[in-house]
């Protein structure tokens, strides 16, 4: 047995450890300024695990705990006020676990309706149903992010045509930025 396949049966090699988390890579050195990048990620997304069958997720490839079937772990941490706006996924159910902080989760084409939750409070959401969250806490708030079935890829995440307008709205060339970087926005139609 090789070195590697020892430290993946072990114990040790399969912690993630919440100090050590990194946020995802598109995350790190982007040219949107912060109040567009919060339209579309929590100000951070800190990767758990990941299937570890080399698939892109839409949180990235790197996390310290690789494969554990066919879901992944990201930690979403929003300062007070923020949150992405409405996104989808094509094909993966995203379930939300708050682990600390209170958030105010809208659904819909234009999220009209809207669910609080607290801690431990957990809210599934299936494929193609539009979805936001908000920090509505006082003080940082800590989403578990668990998404399963599907393919994990960039493409499974897209955005309506209102997010589109929302980051047009701080300058064109940031939703061209987004689109370059393989995010989907919905036409107006």
């Amino acid at each position: 047995m090789s070195k590697q396949q020892k430290k993946t049966q072990s114990l040790e090699g399969r912690i993630a450890r919440f100090d050590n988390l990194s946020t995802i890579a598109v995350q790190r050195g982007h040219a949107l300024p912060q109040e567009v990048a919060d339209l579309i990620w929590a100000r951070q997304l800190l990767p758990v695990v990941t299937r570890g069958d080399g698939a892109p997720g839409p949180f990235g490839t790197e996390a310290p705990i690789s494969g554990a079937g066919d879901m992944s772990i990201t930690y979403a941490v929003c300062p007070p006020g923020t949150g992405p706006s409405l996104h989808a996924h094509r094909a993966t159910f995203e379930t939300f676990t708050v682990l600390k902080g209170k958030f105010r989760f809208s659904s819909g084409e234009n999220g009209g309706e809207t669910v609080e939750l607290d801690p431990f409070d957990t809210l599934s959401v299936p494929p193609g149903v539009f979805r936001a969250f908000r920090n509505i806490g006082e003080g940082e708030g800590v989403l578990q992010v668990i998404i399963t079935g599907g393919i994990h890829d960039v493409d499974d995440v897209y955005f309506p045509a209102g997010t589109a307008r929302e980051v047009a709205a701080h300058g064109a060339q940031h939703l061209e930025y987004l689109k370059k970087s393989g995010m989907y926005f919905e036409d107006e139609t």
